[in-house]
């Protein structure tokens, strides 16, 4: 049975609700923070470095 899942997964198959994953500050000092039509990028790349001691975004730019 193949069962398409809507929503953000970790590799594992994990399901992930954005809206838990803390932002870091490098995200609040960036332009693109609430920015529609970036949030789904954002979101993808706070979730792929959840848990990191460094984060690290290749989109920021600086408001």
């Amino acid at each position: 049975m193949n069962e398409e899942k809507d929503g953000c997964f970790l590799d594992d198959g994990t399901p992930v609700n954005p809206k838990f994953i803390p932002k870091p500050g490098l995200c609040l000092l960036c332009r693109h923070d609430n920015d529609p039509e970036q949030k789904v990028l954002c979101s993808l790349t706070r979730i792929d470095q959840q848990g990191e001691k460094e984060f690290k975004c290749e989109a920021f730019e600086k408001k």
